[in-house]
């Protein structure tokens, strides 16, 4: 049965009982995985490569990240740093190459979801004002196949309702992969995102600094706005692929090993079909 409060998927060891409660629930929290001291150096030096470059435009493979926010969104001036570890030539880009590999996090990956290759790796600002992601699933975008993706979600900023921390919906990683539709560009950066399914339970994600939050490639997930006048929500945030998945969206490829070396599986052209259970009620 889905729990019905945060402090519920919080778990008190990295054992059997996490990988019950990930098993059950789709998500785990683990208190205090990244000291406060590591914690605020990463937050420095994001945001100080943010700050020096006022209209910094992130590019992977050739492409602008976000293209379609306008030029007066806050988002525009702190954008979503996609894929940084794969730019060492920068500060962030070495922190996040060293992290995305870091035993901690990659013990607790393979502790859920066995043998594991690293996939992505993202940054997001979040000042105040920014709109927050419409609800969504993350292997709609890897499309990491035959088994899912992992998300590790590291709280940079003290995460809660007014700064625009993640809203989960505990046991929706059991659900189909849906196809989204247009979501409110009032709240969402994102132009789509999922409607809520029937019966289903939203709860509120409350973070501190340095916790880190692990969950299904299928689990339903966003947030909203940041309300708060004065308080930024950063967040690194690490994918991670099983070695039984087969194939995987060219743009996360090559994954990395724990090692550190690159590594390229199947292709994934187009990802599987939307399920469509709960949006039909097929199910």
């Amino acid at each position: 049965m889905p729990v019905q409060h945060f402090s519920h998927l919080v778990s008190t060891g990295l054992g059997p009982k996490a990988a019950e409660l990930y098993r059950d629930q789709g998500i785990l929290v683990v208190k205090r995985l990244i000291p406060k001291d590591e914690i605020a150096r990463i937050r420095q030096e994001f945001t100080d490569h943010v700050e020096a470059h006022e209209k910094l435009v992130w590019i992977v493979d050739g492409r602008q990240v976000d293209a379609h926010i306008p030029d007066n969104d806050i988002l525009k001036r702190y954008p979503r740093y996609s894929m940084p570890h794969r730019h060492e030539e920068m500060i962030p880009g070495q922190t996040a190459r060293r992290l995305i590999t870091d035993n901690r996090i990659f013990d607790i990956a393979e502790n859920l979801i066995g043998p594991t290759y690293a996939a992505q790796s993202m940054f997001y600002f979040k000042p105040p004002t920014a709109r927050g992601q419409a609800l969504h699933q993350d292997n709609f975008f890897l499309q990491s196949h035959p088994e899912t993706c992992l998300a590790a979600w590291i709280a940079v900023d003290d995460a809660d309702a007014e700064n625009g921390a993640l809203e989960v919906v505990p046991g929706s990683h059991t659900y189909d992969i849906a196809c989204p539709e247009d979501a409110d560009p009032a709240l969402s950066f994102a132009s789509q995102g999922l409607r809520l399914p029937p019966n289903a339970n939203k709860i509120q994600s409350e973070l501190e600094a340095g916790d880190v939050l692990f969950f299904h490639g299928s689990l339903i997930h966003g947030s909203l706005p940041n309300n708060s006048s004065d308080r930024f929500r950063r967040s690194l945030i690490f994918h991670y692929v099983p070695k039984a998945s087969q194939e995987v969206a060219r743009f996360y490829q090559p994954l990395l090993s724990r090692e550190g070396d690159e590594v390229r599986i199947g292709e994934s052209i187009a990802g599987g079909e939307c399920g469509t259970a709960w949006v039909t009620g097929e199910a």
